[in-house]
Parts: structure tokens; C-alpha cells; sequence
């Protein structure tokens, strides 16, 4: 099958490529920093000083010389002797080789774009209302880039009804269901991110209302006679709303003027009276300060039908009727949040019993959830399409990871072929037939190098180098004075909350209930002044970590698209970069489509 001009036998050599790099760099992405000092890492695995590492790492990589004479170029910078990496600048360009980027695999969301849109029917029915007044910059710029293919897939698959995933407090779902009215059905684990989607879109609906009557009301002001002030008083419960030409607050397209300090009629939560000034230099909006109090309803004030003119009682009967029309036929735009776990094997019919054909979504779906999204997308008949963004690959689980306990890999293999409902698990990585058919195995501290974001090093995002300094010296002090202590308690964000590290120690002792009156501070201070001179190594050594990020995230995100390849009823797959790497790290998606859709 082909899918964007990339046939499933050269997906594959991408694949052994990246396999060939990371059979030999993998062992330093799966050192442990906890052990860094007890295991003495940077001498087990690197041949140089780190004062010579990071010097390159500074200096243009292509200034050194990267092709080396003998068996140099093909073992990426490694010694085949010790092993050890003792050429960085090979290291360097054979990781750049083999990072996604290099690859030139995945798709420019541009292209993908201009690959499904129909111009006389791509809609986004509520140009006027903005929610991203209601994320931060990192999650506005992720909701509109994700909502944007997901409701063309929609469009081209001729669906209205769509599966979010892991859906938390529903950015994604009330953007896709009140922009593009569609059916969004968000599916979150957590009653609690449940709870906040109907909240967060019961807000936003009101919010909606009353960005439809402002914009009306500028109509009708535009529309009275004279040059001068304009101005219109409306008797409700929002107060006096004068209109003015002299301050200004742009509302998608419609120019809103509004004199400042005009008071709002609202009530927080408290039941307080709150006096919101609209339209004040920096407001987006005059009622979204409002709205963050839990502002009550705008309510006319009641006038009877007796004292109405002929006029106004006829435009409220056309307005009823209006309104109406509009309920049935936006009766299917809804959100409605539901609180399940999701696997592979999920019957979606059960969590969701009106389902039709629909489009699954997963943005930042955490660990093994993206790859049962992929899963379920491939055995489900309803599922037309699908936009996959994963994230926090260190939680993924490995099928031949022999730490595991539940399978052994034979195991597994062995009531795949013969029975494969037998297995009531299906582990995250590997997916593709081809690297389960090797037994590939990656490793949970290399997953969780994939997940550093080597984009916002290079321009100069450092790494959090004290806090894990700090950390592979208690366990230094673990072991010289408990016995290599091993506990299922964990350490946790000590780092964050100490003001020394003197103060980290004895935090971290009480958190493993360990008898901290062994150590007096000043035998503390000592361990720290003892490997202070080499927090330069664990410095060198993460940045080598941060270099191969790319790659191992790669081969992961190569392995889903391989699988969807694998299968004979997606007629369609790529890998596209949906988002700045800047703005939000984990960028690539995976775009699906079912074979029985036809082009429009």
C-alpha cells in the first residue's frame, strides 16, 4: 500500500537505518542518572573529557570532520574496541541523519491542508466566537492547528460526529463543537477533567450568546442616522451599554467601540456583587472578565405584551422562530463529556451508545492511550479517520520487555498465533508487525530521553543539570550510609521545594522514612563539595541524551505509521508536523484514513 508517496518497504529501510544508529547510542539514553556517580556513567560510556564534549557541542557541527577514515564512519563516532564514544563529531551527524527531520518522512501540515480542504465547504461556522481567549498561548496554538485537520477529516470522510480521547478539560472538544459544530464526544479517565469540560463549555456557550448579541447590537447601531456619538441604551440586567466611536475592542472582525468603566451587574461565586469595567485597555473582550466569575445569565427586563409596539412584538416572534430553527439544527453540535478508560479492547458502542461513523482525535494522549487510539481506529468499522498526537512515551509498556512480569515475550507471541483474543493486554511498543517480528526492545529511561526537547535546548532552554546533580548524589549518600536503599516510595519534586541542598537531602531522607540523624549537615555539605567539580560530566552527558531524543522519538512515531501501513483497510497514512517544536515539543501527528472513503 502507498501512502503519501512512501511505499511500506521504504518506510521500513528508514526504520533498519534508525534501528542500525541506536543499536549502538542506545546505551547511553538508557543510563539511569540516579546511578550516574555510583556507576561512574560518564567513564563507562564516554571516552573523552567533558570539557572537549560540550566545546563541540557549542561550536558548528559542521565544522568537524564527520567522515572518518576506517571503521570509524560506520560505527557513528563509537570505538569498536571499549565501545565508549570517542568522536563526537560523527555522533553528531549521525544523529542529525537519523532524526526525523533528516528522514523527510513526515508531511508539512500545509500540504496536508491543501491535500483535503474543499473550499466551497470547509466552513468554521462560528468565525465570531474565540476560545482561545480560554487556553494559554501553547494550548490555543495546539487546539486550532489539531481542530483544524480534524474537522476537514470530518468534512472528507462526510462525519459530523467525533471521538476525543483523553479529551482532560476539553480545549480540543469545545473548540471542534462550537467552531465547527460537530458532535464531539470527549472521553477523559478522570471524573474531575470530566467535571471542568462540562464546565469550562457550559461558560463558553454563554460567552457565545453574548458575543451573537453584541455583534447584532453593532449592527443595528451602524445603521442609525448622524456622524456623531452613536449610542444605544438597552434596559437589563447587564446595566447601561453606551457604544462610543472613541475606545475600541476588535471582536473578530467586527469593530466594537465602548466607553471605559461602564459598569457590569455580575455575581462571583461567593454570591458578591462584582464591578467589571469593560472595555479597558488590555481586555480582549468587555464580558470576559465577567465570564471568569461565573457571571449570571444577561436577562432582559420582563415588559409586558400590552406595552410592546406592533413592531417589536413581531420582531421577538421572528427572533423566537429563528432561535427554533437553530436548536434543531444544531441539536447534533454538542460536547458531551464522558468519564471511561479507554484500551484497545474498548467497545466503543458501550461508553458511546449513539455512535455513528465518526473521526478519532487523541491530542497528547499520554503513554499507551495513542497507540490503543490506533488500534481501536484499525478494528473499529466506525472510525472513518483519525489524528493522533501522543506524548510521555516513558510510560508506554513494551511487549519484549523482560522486566515486565505479566508475559514473557514468547508468551505473548505464541497466543498472538494461535489464540488473539487469548491476550487481554496490548503493550504499546512495538506496534508495526515488522519490529514485533525482531522482539525490539527500546527501554524505559531511552523513552524517556524521547521525551526532552532537544528544539528548545538548542535556542537555549537549559536542562534542569542541579536537580539532577543533586539527585545522583543522595544516592551516592543511599548507598555509602542505607545500604543502596531501595524503596517503592519515590523521591518525588523535592528539588523544587528546598532551599539548599543541604535542605534537599533531609527532605528526600524523610520522604524514603529514612533515619536522617545519621548525617549532620555538615557530612552532607561534604558529598555535595566532593562531586560539585563534576556536574560538568552529568551537563555533557544530558546534552548527548538530548541529541538522540529526536531519533528515538522517531523510531516510536515510525513504528505507529508502519503499523498503519500494515494495515489493508487504511487507505491513507502520514506522519505530519502539526505544531512549532518551540511551542509544543511532542509536534507529529498521525493522519489515517479508511479505505471505503471516497475522494470528494
Amino acid at each position: 500500500m502507498e501512502c503519501f508517496g512512501l511505499s511500506l518497504p521504504a518506510l521500513r529501510e528508514k526504520i533498519d537505518g534508525v534501528q542500525r544508529f541506536l543499536a549502538i547510542a542506545l546505551r547511553i539514553a538508557n543510563a539511569h542518572t540516579v546511578d550516574f556517580y555510583t556507576r561512574n556513567i560518564w567513564d563507562e560510556f564516554i571516552g573523552l573529557t567533558p570539557e572537549d564534549v560540550l566545546s563541540q557541542f557549542n561550536d558548528n557541527i559542521n565544522s568537524h570532520e564527520t567522515t572518518q577514515e576506517g571503521n570509524m564512519e560506520n560505527n557513528f563516532g563509537f570505538s569498536h574496541d571499549s565501545g565508549k564514544l570517542v568522536h563526537i563529531g560523527a555522533f553528531l551527524k549521525a544523529a542529525e541523519t537519523h532524526s526525523l527531520p533528516s528522514l523527510r518522512i513526515s508531511v508539512p501540515f500545509e500540504k496536508l491542508v491543501e491535500m483535503f480542504i474543499d473550499t466551497e465547504r470547509h466552513t468554521r461556522w462560528n468565525a465570531d466566537l474565540d476560545t482561545d481567549e480560554f487556553m494559554n498561548c501553547k494550548k490555543a496554538h495546539e487546539v486550532q492547528a489539531m481542530s483544524e485537520v480534524v474537522a476537514l477529516l470530518a468534512q472528507h470522510c462526510r462525519v459530523k460526529q467525533v471521538i476525543d480521547v483523553g479529551s482532560g478539560k476539553g480545549y480540543l472538544s469545545t473548540h471542534l463543537s462550537m467552531l465547527y459544530e460537530l458532535q464531539v464526544f470527549g472521553i477523559d479517565s478522570s471524573s474531575t477533567n470530566t467535571h471542568g469540560a462540562q464546565e469550562r463549555s457550559r461558560k463558553l456557550k454563554r460567552y457565545s450568546r453574548v458575543i451573537q448579541k453584541l455583534k447584532k447590537d453593532a449592527k443595528e447601531i451602524e445603521r442609525l442616522p448622524g456622524t456623531g456619538k452613536k449610542k444605544e441604551h438597552r434596559e437589563s440586567g447587564m446595566g447601561e451599554f453606551v457604544v462610543t466611536e472613541k475606545k475600541s475592542t476588535q471582536l473578530q472582525g467586527t469593530q466594537l467601540s465602548a466607553v471605559a468603566e461602564v459598569p457590569v451587574d455580575v455575581t462571583n461565586q461567593l454570591g458578591e456583587p462584582v464591578e467589571c469595567a469593560v472595555g479597558e485597555e488590555g481586555m480582549t473582550d468587555p464580558f470576559l472578565s465577567a465570564l471568569s466569575l461565573n457571571a449570571v445569565e444577561p436577562i432582559s427586563a420582563r415588559v409586558p405584551p400590552s406595552q410592546l409596539s406592533k413592531e417589536e412584538r413581531e420582531r421577538r416572534m421572528k427572533e423566537n422562530l429563528e432561535k427554533k430553527s437553530c436548536n434543531r439544527e444544531s441539536s447534533s453540535s454538542l460536547f458531551l463529556p464522558l468519564t471511561s478508560y479507554v484500551t484497545a479492547e474498548t467497545e466503543l458502542r458501550e461508553v458511546i451508545p449513539e455512535l455513528k461513523d465518526a473521526v478519532m482525535v487523541g491530542l497528547h494522549t499520554c503513554g499507551d492511550l495513542a497507540s490503543s487510539t490506533l488500534h481501536m481506529f484499525a478494528s473499529k468499522r466506525e472510525l472513518r479517520a483519525i489524528c493522533s498526537v501522543g506524548c510521555c512515551y516513558h510510560l508506554l509498556s513494551e511487549e519484549f520487555d523482560q522486566k515486565r512480569g505479566h508475559h514473557t515475550p514468547s508468551l505473548i507471541k505464541d497466543q498472538l498465533q494461535s489464540s488473539p483474543e487469548a491476550v487481554t493486554e496490548v503493550c504499546g511498543f512495538p506496534m508495526s508487525q515488522y519490529l514485533r517480528d525482531q522482539n525490539y526492545f527500546c527501554g524505559r529511561n531511552a523513552r524517556m530521553s524521547a521525551c526532552l526537547a532537544l528544539e528548545r535546548v538548542t535556542v537555549g532552554g537549559g536542562l534542569p543539570v542541579e536537580s539532577l546533580f543533586y539527585r545522583a548524589v543522595l544516592h551516592v549518600i543511599l548507598q555509602d550510609h542505607f545500604g543502596a536503599h531501595k524503596s517503592e516510595k519515590r523521591v518525588g519534586n523535592v528539588y523544587s521545594k528546598a532551599s539548599s541542598f543541604v535542605d534537599y537531602i533531609r527532605r528526600a531522607l524523610r520522604k524514603l522514612e529514612l533515619d536522617e540523624s545519621k548525617l549532620s549537615d555538615g557530612e552532607i555539605q561534604e558529598y555535595h563539595d566532593q562531586y560539585k567539580h563534576r556536574i560538568c560530566e552529568m551537563l555533557a552527558f544530558n546534552r548527548l541524551k538530548v541529541t538522540l531524543a529526536p531519533c528515538i522519538e522517531g523510531l516510536i512515531l515510525l513504528d505507529r505509521l508502519c503499523y498503519l501501513k500494515e494495515q489493508e483497510n487504511v487507505s491513507f497514512c502520514a506522519l505530519v508536523q502539526l505544531f512549532d517544536p518551540l511551542k509544543s515539543p511532542r509536534c507529529y501527528g498521525l493522519v489515517a484514513l479508511k479505505t471505503d472513503i471516497k475522494s470528494l
